[in-house]
């Protein structure tokens, strides 16, 4: 979507509100890196990012991996089925990581999980290519009973409202993913 036909960004902050800040996000992170921590001592698991939402997350996760101790084999994914709009469509696969996943521990690092179509196909595509174990660490995950059966996310930081949801990563149009805090729209 070309930058002139974006709806403002200054209108969709003009009619949300903070329901996560900062300081909340940093201690939900710093919390589940404890976790995985626990979980993966003593391997190098494969952290996969996915793209592009899921950067900001996970680049501040996997820091706080690193200095509780825990190395990780980093790669990236980028799968989407939103493409700057506001619902899903069909899943687009637009880099595919290029580290061998047979046999390895993997974690799928990504910023929502909302109802999982996206995640679940994913995190189905890694252990066709033989991925011995497959967790999902989201940044947030949303407060509803819609999500595609069988998928959850193993580790969460906060618990976002069943609402439209930008920053910290998510995109309102492609826009607002480096907002610090995590904005609702009102209506």
């Amino acid at each position: 979507m070309a930058a002139d036909t974006r709806p403002a960004l200054a209108d969709a902050l003009a009619n949300a509100e903070v329901v996560v800040d900062r300081a909340t996000i940093d201690a939900g992170i710093k919390q589940m890196a404890v976790e995985i921590h626990r979980d993966y001592a003593g391997s190098v698991p494969v952290y996969l990012t996915i793209m592009h939402g899921g950067l900001p997350f996970a680049a501040q996760l996997a820091m706080e991996l690193g200095a509780l101790g825990l190395d990780l084999e980093f790669d990236y994914l980028h799968a989407t089925r939103y493409r700057g709009q506001t619902t899903g469509s069909d899943l687009v696969w637009k880099h595919r990581p290029a580290t061998p996943l047979a046999g390895r521990r993997v974690i799928l690092a990504d910023d929502i999980l909302d109802e999982g179509h996206t995640l679940a196909a994913v995190r189905d595509w890694c252990r066709s290519e033989g991925a011995a174990d497959v967790r999902i660490a989201a940044l947030s995950t949303k407060d509803h009973d819609r999500c595609v059966p069988g998928i959850s996310a193993d580790y969460v930081a906060v618990t976002v409202p069943d609402r439209y949801v930008f920053g910290y990563g998510m995109d309102y149009h492609e826009q607002g993913r480096n907002l610090p805090d995590i904005y609702a729209l009102k209506d």
